[in-house]
């Protein structure tokens, strides 16, 4: 495999030039990026730096990728990581510093040119700042120990980025420049200053067993196919692709790296497979859509054949509730199964809630029975080096969901992890038949710790909150004061996905190229907001009745007549605000503004919508302005879905490459 640079230096030449220098080995290709005419061009090896630069006092430790804004293309570059621990003999660290890097000599990052950028940029920051980014210079981060297995004979000197799993490379389309120009141009290989990263979660811990010693590592890789937040990114697209898809491989390491034994296991989640949406209106559970679109069966057709291509056999476990809320999903979900016929695909259902209620959590134990043929028939990966062969492949993945594929989904993960975890450890003879994991306390200690910590990541990433139910995966069993922190983090959900995913969303769009500006767009509708007055208003109403609420009662009593009206006028006119606020719920939702969801808000074609709360209270003026709105919002998506289609246009026709 060809090695990466691991440290570099940066040069600027006033407005001309910035110049990364590898710091090993001396002598090296530098890279140079001019900032006028955006060529990137690799340097002859010991090309001297011209004297007028200026050497960075900081150490860059990787090229996150090139991003194009409205008003310049950027260079993001890694400035901070973290040693996350080792693996193969390799280090993995965590990104935690970055800089952004201007093209343009007119654009300043710390004071951009207008609001537009400035929006687009703190978008940018946000989601690198927001994220849980992992990265190997010498090792794929981005593949299970089986799919490196399999293909060691082809990588053969291939470059890291060339191997790596395209669905989990989270920075390949920032990358994208860079990979074209190599692809393109032989003398022009970047491939040394490509670093492949990963949106996930990476521990790796020792472990005793008795007088064994051993390593106990837990990956979760996250797909950049419908990347997104909560409400705002579920089910499936037309390609295939689920939100909240989540690899998630636990190691188990025996002896050396390369001198021991390997153990895999791998398990997947993902989001209910069929075209289906919630709609924020500012309630507690927002409205159930299922959007019955003709080619709902082909789009969950290529997922789940994409999972047997990928993964052999597969068993879906489908945790979502059997009635009220989460009832239309279940049923579009089997629906639709029974039409899509999959081959080597068997359904499970098991209703979580009601199994597991009144606190018996241990009651999962069903679950794993049963799946326990599946998972003696799929095994996991085993290598001894001391044998040519592997002893064991894994050959077919248990796919978990539930409405979010976070915390009932992240219960039954660690289940399954914790049974297949005793077993692989009595296959090693590590544990005798008749003895259990459970028994080993410092084992099951950081078993518990390593599950709850990849659990509120995973959280964190789709919904902005930690899990909830971690006080089972972390103690193995359900708590009072974990219902206290669960309540706490379902308020903040509640909070967080209607009041601020927006801009989240926005974020992942504009990191993952599901959308692209054009070069000097400049939409107010960006950064103003273009709502009636009518709309605006209300909030403004009851921030002030509140006020004058509070103020009121620090007034002196010199009548409590006086006062009894006083407090009925204000307490009236904040009814009537909140009233408004929640019959216009949808209005006040932070909505993405980059790719707007008003086909999805304003679905009107066959399916099921379990209400239409917050649609307004059906005024001749407000509904015109928002018929006015929802256009507007078209009318963009569709512009820019134009521009998308005319830059894969050009790639077809060789001018120009996309991951």
């Amino acid at each position: 495999m060809k090695s990466l640079h691991q440290r570099l230096t940066l040069y600027s030449d006033g407005n001309e030039t910035y110049t990364f220098v590898p710091a090993e080995p001396v002598g090296a290709r530098s890279l140079t990026i001019y900032r006028n005419s955006g060529d990137i061009v690799l340097n002859a090896p010991n090309t001297p730096v011209p004297v007028t630069a200026e050497r960075s006092v900081k150490t860059i430790y990787g090229i996150y990728g090139m991003i194009s804004l409205a008003m310049s293309e950027y260079i993001i570059v890694i400035t901070g990581r973290e040693l996350r621990g080792h693996i193969m003999r390799q280090n993995i660290y965590r990104a935690t510093e970055y800089d952004i890097l201007p093209l343009n000599p007119d654009v300043s990052v710390q004071t951009p040119p207008n609001a537009v950028e400035a929006h687009l940029l703190a978008l940018v920051r946000s989601h690198l700042q927001g994220g849980t980014f992992y990265f190997s210079y010498a090792w794929d981060i981005t593949r299970r120990l089986q799919a490196q297995w399999q293909t060691l004979q082809q990588d053969g000197d291939k470059a890291l980025w060339e191997i790596a799993d395209d669905r989990f490379f989270w920075n390949k389309f920032l990358h994208s420049r860079f990979i074209d120009i190599t692809s393109t141009n032989p003398d022009h290989n970047l491939s040394a200053y490509i670093l492949p990263v990963i949106y996930g979660t990476f521990d790796i811990r020792p472990v005793s067993v008795g007088i064994h010693q051993l390593r106990l590592c837990l990956i979760s890789r996250r797909s950049r196919y419908r990347a997104g937040t909560r409400y705002f990114r579920r089910g499936i697209d037309s390609e295939g692709h689920v939100a909240n898809f989540n690899e998630t491989e636990q190691i188990l390491l025996v002896g050396g790296d390369d001198s021991g034994t390997q153990l895999s296991f791998v398990q997947i989640r993902g989001s209910i497979p069929v075209y289906w949406a919630e709609i924020n209106n500012l309630r507690y559970k927002p409205d159930v859509q299922i959007m019955e679109l003709q080619d709902t069966i082909d789009a969950m057709r290529a997922h789940l054949q994409e999972n047997v291509n990928l993964y052999g056999q597969q068993a879906l476990v489908n945790l979502v509730n059997h009635k009220g809320h989460e009832k239309p999903v279940k049923e579009a979900f089997e629906r639709y199964f029974e039409q899509a016929k999959p081959p080597k695909t068997r359904y499970e259902y098991f209703d979580f809630h009601n199994e597991c209620k009144n606190m018996r959590w241990d009651r999962i134990s069903v679950l794993i029975s049963k799946l326990e043929d599946e998972l003696n028939q799929y095994g996991y990966f085993h290598l001894d080096s001391s044998k040519s062969e592997p002893v064991k492949l894994q050959t077919g993945v248990i796919r978990t969901n539930c409405m979010d594929n976070l915390d009932r989904t992240n219960v039954a993960q660690a289940a399954i992890a914790k049974w297949t975890l005793n077993r692989q450890l009595k296959a090693l003879g590590v544990i005798q038949e008749n003895d259990s994991v459970d028994n080993y306390d410092d084992l099951m200690r950081d078993f518990r710790e390593m599950w709850t910590d990849h659990a509120n990541f995973i959280s964190l990433a789709y919904s902005g909150t930690g899990a909830l139910k971690t006080d089972f995966t972390r103690t193995g069993k359900r708590t009072r004061k974990g219902l206290l922190e669960d309540g706490y983090n379902s308020v903040m959900r509640y909070l967080k996905n209607n009041f601020f995913d927006g801009a989240r969303q926005d974020a992942f769009d504009l990191m993952t190229g599901a959308w692209m500006p054009r070069r000097g767009w400049n939409p107010a509708t960006l950064v103003v907001d273009r709502r009636p007055l009518v709309i605006r208003a209300p909030p403004y109403v009851l921030w002030f009745s509140v006020f004058m609420i509070c103020a009121g009662l620090t007034l002196p009593r010199t009548s409590d007549y006086s006062l009894f009206y006083y407090f009925l006028l204000w307490f009236t006119v904040a009814a009537i605000a909140l009233f408004f606020i929640f019959m216009h719920g949808i209005e006040y939702v932070n909505w993405p503004r980059l790719q707007p969801l008003t086909d999805i808000i304003y679905y009107e074609g066959p399916g099921f919508r379990s209400g239409r709360k917050g649609m307004g209270l059906g005024l001749p003026a407000l509904e015109k302005v928002k018929e006015g709105a929802a256009a507007r919002a078209r009318d963009i998506a569709e512009q820019h879905r134009r521009v998308k289609s005319k830059r894969l246009e050009e790639i077809e026709m060789g001018t120009k490459r996309v991951d």
